[in-house]
């Protein structure tokens, strides 16, 4: 029998380049897909929004000192919860931390006794009653300025809001608060500010800080109102990268508008400015021809800040640039000062006091001390420029604003990152919007009926007058 062997069939070799191509082919997808692709793609159950209520926050320290190498808004709320006036008290503690610290603290020095005072000049006086607002006394139209009305008016709106809004479960307390709606604080009052120093803020004093009217309206053609302003900062800011804003300093204001214990600073201000290449601060013409629109501050990367003869109604509107905002320090304390993270100039290396001339004025002389005891007390630290500070301190007199601003440009990284902090806090942390104002509001009110005390008899004989009928009283009568 003759023997037939049998060879294998062997596989052609076009067909087995090609098993090889194919094999290759997956394990590259299989490696694109599981370190390339980002994680939130490849699980439909996974939100490409960061949670409503976050872990971290932005103003927590972060490690990354390049202003670039990580999303400028990834703690940012959804536009769903930032116009959400309805949260619960828990649900505002998630979102917005440290929001009612200012609140806190009043409340830690114990009870008070609200005094009926003796005229209708003083702070209005008003009455919370099953979550309904009344007004028991107030200043007559014509003891007031078109300001101070619009000022009063727009706080009360703020406050009928938030009892407006309150969720049905978490009834606010019925009590009787004092409204002061003069720039100056007034104690026992809730005011727009109260002055930073621990001298002029002792135990004995109440000065319970409120939101700026301006987060209902400002009408003013280079204002309007918060919400209004950062619309368009928002609108500057998304198209206008650090290194393209203006390199120069901006400063718009009068300057006679100074605190007693600040000397002549905005005249220092404007006098030791002038002529620089760095500057763009002039004081406003009489006719306001020269005056900036506050959203077109943003445009600069350094914005110097000034108060007058209290707080600065101005503030605010700038902690919502991405630009480094230059200050002597803060002496008066809206509700959310408390965020700010200065770094002092004084601390930077390389940046240098220009000699002054000693003067005869004493106060002026208080000034030119950096940091003055008082600083020490109320701003007891500096915080790292690169990982941590949103704001610069300067010294009073100005004596090193220009060494500062050449320091910051000759470190453009660190100055990107000081005015990034800022913007990433309080606009990318919502502490300026609908929700976090009403949520305020209601923990204002809730934390002033904790330790006011009220003798109900000493208001019974005044006319309660419901706001919604106030409020029409105000506009035609």
């Amino acid at each position: 029998m003759t023997s037939i062997l049998r060879t294998p069939q062997r596989v052609p070799t076009s067909s087995a380049r090609l098993r090889q191509v194919v094999v290759i082919s997956v394990i590259c997808l299989a490696l694109y897909c599981f370190l390339l692709v980002p994680d939130h793609s490849l699980d439909s159950s996974r939100s490409t929004i960061v949670d409503t209520f976050p872990q971290s926050h932005p103003h927590q320290s972060n490690t990354d000192t390049n202003p670039k190498s990580s999303p400028a808004w990834i703690s940012k709320h959804p536009p769903s919860l930032l116009n959400n006036r309805h949260l619960s008290t828990s649900q505002c503690a998630s979102a917005f931390p440290g929001l009612t610290h200012e609140i806190s603290l009043q409340v830690s020095k114990g009870p008070f006794t609200l005094p009926r005072r003796p005229h209708d000049l003083g702070p209005l006086i008003a009455r919370i009653r099953n979550n309904q607002l009344s007004i028991l006394s107030y200043a007559r139209k014509s003891d007031l300025s078109a300001e101070m009305l619009q000022h009063r008016s727009a706080t009360l709106y703020q406050l009928a809001t938030a009892l407006l809004t309150a969720p049905a479960d978490e009834p606010l307390p019925d009590t009787i608060l004092a409204i002061n709606h003069e720039d100056d604080p007034i104690s026992p009052s809730l005011s727009y500010s109260r002055p930073a120093d621990p001298t002029y803020d002792s135990s004995t004093k109440r000065y319970f800080a409120m939101p700026h009217f301006s987060q209902y309206s400002w009408p003013s053609p280079t204002i309007h109102s918060l919400p209004h302003a950062a619309r368009l900062i928002t609108s500057i800011e998304s198209s206008l990268p650090w290194p393209s804003k203006s390199p120069r300093a901006l400063w718009r204001g009068t300057t006679w508008f100074n605190h007693p214990r600040a000397g002549r600073q905005r005249q220092a201000l404007v006098s030791a400015s002038r002529g620089k290449p760095w500057a763009d601060i002039e004081a406003l013409n009489a006719n306001g021809s020269n005056a900036v629109p506050i959203w077109d501050f943003c445009r600069h990367r350094y914005i110097v800040h000034t108060e007058g003869l209290t707080y600065s109604g101005r503030f605010h509107f700038h902690q919502l640039c991405a630009s480094v905002v230059l200050s002597p320090p803060v002496a008066w304390m809206q509700h959310l000062t408390h965020l700010v993270k200065p770094v002092f100039s004084a601390s930077l290396p390389g940046v240098a006091r220009a000699r002054q001339k000693t003067s005869e004025e004493p106060e002026l002389e208080l000034a030119q001390q950096y940091p003055a005891p008082w600083v020490q007390s109320a701003w007891p630290r500096s915080y790292d420029p690169e990982r941590d500070a949103n704001i610069l301190f300067v010294a009073p007199d100005w004596s090193d604003l220009e060494s500062t601003i050449e320091w910051l440009e000759r470190h453009p990284r660190i100055a990107e990152g000081i005015a990034r902090r800022q913007r990433e806090l309080f606009d990318g942390g919502g502490y300026f919007s609908g929700a976090a104002e009403t949520c305020y509001w209601r923990a204002l009110i809730r934390g002033w009926s904790e330790v006011v005390r009220v003798d109900e008899n000493a208001f019974d004989d005044l006319e309660e007058i419901p706001w919604e009928e106030f409020s029409l009283k105000e506009i035609h009568k």
